[in-house]
């Protein structure tokens, strides 16, 4: 929603993998959501890899259900034509992949350095990225930065020290580090402050309202289709993270700081640190290791061999949550969930 609603963001397709639900699962939910949020008409989505580089996969329905948008309502219909159009496909009617989609999508734009470069976000497991990394080398210079969610300094949310996108394929996040591009990654240090509280929930589903004096948290009623959908994801992710997690204020919106990191980096505080993956611990596989002290002797290049990722620090949470519901009254002009009578 982010992507497609900020101005200075220019959205060049999607590609789907494996990760809180199955790929067959994200891909179709990326379309959706695609379509829900008002895209433009040349994005397409790009479905990716089924499972991780080594690992087999696994996926989180306690925290996002078994199709990976537990409790949403609103959205189209798996099986909508307008949905199933947002595919792109080759002349025998398979989809066209992420790696393909990725790399044609990178190389067109970069046009041999007459172009410009493209920012590569990472919301899930890095598979696909790790692909493109090891078949595509000769395009890493069309690559500004690599930037994902995950991982923790000193954190975990499915051990006691790995953060879930990273624990799906940590080799693969390896792979990514190690490429000579500025990384940045979005800890859970930093997305776990971006709680959306009741009272931005009440302003997400009707701008201008008030909590109730008597702190009953009762929420307003959405002023549109588009806000009653959002609002439904929330309040799903609220109570698992409220269950799992022992969020009692609201639930962490952790993808959608990648998007503004590029669009507003103003918001946010990082620094630069060696960041490799524990790739074979009994306890800590995983684990993103942050050289806070400067412990590995490197250079000042990016990947292998330098200090090859800017950690996310600190953000302004306030900005980010103005950012964002500046995107949603956006959101709400061109979406066409608003064109339905009533939510699905």
């Amino acid at each position: 929603m982010l992507a497609v609603n900020l101005p200075n963001i220019h959205l060049l397709g999607i590609s789907t993998t494996h990760g809180n639900a199955s790929s067959q699962w994200t891909a179709i939910n990326a379309a959706r959501c695609l379509l829900a949020f008002g895209g433009a008409p040349h994005v397409r989505v790009f479905p990716g890899a089924d499972e991780p580089l080594l690992l087999p996969a696994k996926h989180d329905p306690e925290i996002h259900g078994i199709d990976g948008l537990g409790g949403v309502e609103g959205l189209p219909d798996s099986d909508d034509p307008r949905v199933l159009a947002l595919f792109e496909k080759h002349e025998d009617g398979s989809r066209v992949r992420a790696l393909e989609g990725m790399s044609r999508a990178i190389k067109e734009t970069w046009n041999n350095g007459a172009g410009h470069q493209v920012v590569v976000i990472s919301t899930g497991p890095m598979t696909n990225i790790a692909h493109f990394v090891s078949v595509y080398a000769d395009l890493l210079l069309a690559v500004e930065e690599f930037v994902f969610m995950g991982g923790g300094v000193g954190l975990g949310n499915r051990s006691a020290v790995a953060e879930f996108n990273i624990l799906c394929d940590p080799h693969a996040t390896q792979m990514v580090l190690n490429a000579p591009v500025k990384t940045t990654m979005m800890p859970i240090n930093v997305t776990h402050t971006a709680i959306v509280t009741p009272a931005i929930h009440s302003q997400l589903l009707a701008p201008g309202s008030a909590l109730p004096e008597d702190d009953s948290h009762l929420l307003p009623k959405a002023t549109t289709n588009l806000r009653h959908t959002l609002s439904t994801l929330i309040s799903f992710f609220a109570d698992s993270y409220k269950s799992t997690f022992g969020f009692n204020d609201g639930p962490p919106l952790h993808d959608a700081l990648t998007i503004a990191w590029v669009a507003h980096p103003e918001l946010f505080k990082g620094t630069r640190h060696r960041v490799d993956v524990e790739l074979t611990g009994t306890h800590t596989k995983g684990e993103t290791v942050v050289d806070v002290w400067k412990y590995r002797p490197c250079d000042d290049t990016w990947g292998r061999n330098g200090r090859n990722c800017i950690v996310v620090d600190s953000m302004d949470v306030n900005g980010f949550f103005g950012v964002f519901l500046r995107a949603v009254a956006q959101c709400d002009k061109i979406t066409p969930l608003n064109k339905q009578s009533h939510p699905l």
